[in-house]
């Protein structure tokens, strides 16, 4: 039996969780901000303070938190027993997408080719959209604004199988110091390793998704998620690159299954502004 979920319904959701993400921040990135004011000691603190007072600024007047609206990358998991009828998923997407950011006023930053003229879309289409296809009748779509300035810090590495725990550390601590204040720290950094070189770079995304005050499943990525964070902000890097113990406010590491002669490891660094939002809906029975 299929389970019917209305276009409308999606697209309402997925329009209204976009406008919010692009000026109120995600209750866990707030609360992990106003913990590092609290622990900052460096010159930092003033840049931190002044995002807080930004944040406050762009909830009162609904405005876009950043001039940045970044580029939407989705992730749909989709239950096989789902179906929307007379639509096409990846169509109700670019359309909340593209009515949002012009109902929000947020910024159109997408360029048609890449190398060729960059003309601008004028709508911030398309976006980058992963599926994947699950058991039930469920649908689930996670969205990100993802910010450039902190996108061109991101980096890739391919390790030889020796490499062990440390040496991938050190080399995101690395990438931390080459990207300095240009990623707008404080920064959130989502890792992923193993599967293939683009499966990495995926799942470096995917782990922004996840709550920053939340723990690994697994208690030796836990650890090294709280390994890399303080490794990180040992930096002294700080807010705004100003210098301070808060370089970084959290670690998400997402894993998978990789080739014996290999070990990808993937780091996308993402700014403060780790907008995201989370529209899940259940089919109704047809």
């Amino acid at each position: 039996m299929k389970h019917i979920i209305e276009r409308a319904q999606i697209y309402q959701a997925l329009k209204a969780g976009i406008k919010k993400t692009g000026v109120v921040l995600p209750g866990d990135v707030k609360r992990a901000l106003h913990q590092a004011i609290e622990k900052e000691t460096g010159p930092a603190g003033k840049v931190l303070r002044f995002i807080a007072e930004n944040l406050e600024s762009a909830e009162r007047e609904n405005m876009p938190m950043c001039q940045d609206t970044g580029m939407v990358v989705a992730f749909v998991e989709m239950g096989d027993k789902v179906e929307i009828k007379d639509a096409f998923i990846d169509d109700i997407i670019h359309d909340a997408i593209a009515d949002a950011y012009e109902e929000g006023y947020f910024r159109k930053s997408v360029v048609e080719d890449p190398l060729n003229g960059r003309k601008n879309t004028g709508n911030n289409l398309p976006a980058v959209i992963h599926h994947e296809l699950k058991k039930g009748s469920d649908l689930k779509i996670s969205l990100m604004l993802k910010g450039f300035g902190s996108e061109n810090c991101s980096r890739l590495a391919m390790f030889k199988p020796t490499a062990g725990r440390d040496e991938v550390i050190e080399s995101i601590a690395k990438i931390v110091v080459e990207a300095g204040g240009s990623p707008c720290p404080p920064t959130i950094l989502g890792i992923g390793i193993g599967g293939t070189m683009d499966y990495a770079a995926k799942l470096s995304k995917k782990a922004l998704i996840r709550e920053l005050d939340d723990s690994h499943p697994d208690p030796y990525y836990a650890q090294l998620e709280d390994d890399i964070l303080k490794r990180v902000n040992e930096l002294g890097i700080g807010g705004g690159g100003l210098g301070g113990d808060i370089t970084t406010l959290a670690v998400k590491v997402e894993k998978f299954p990789t080739h014996i002669a290999g070990l990808p490891v993937a780091v996308t660094v993402n700014c403060w502004a780790d907008r995201k939002t989370i529209v899940e809906l259940k089919g109704k029975d047809n």
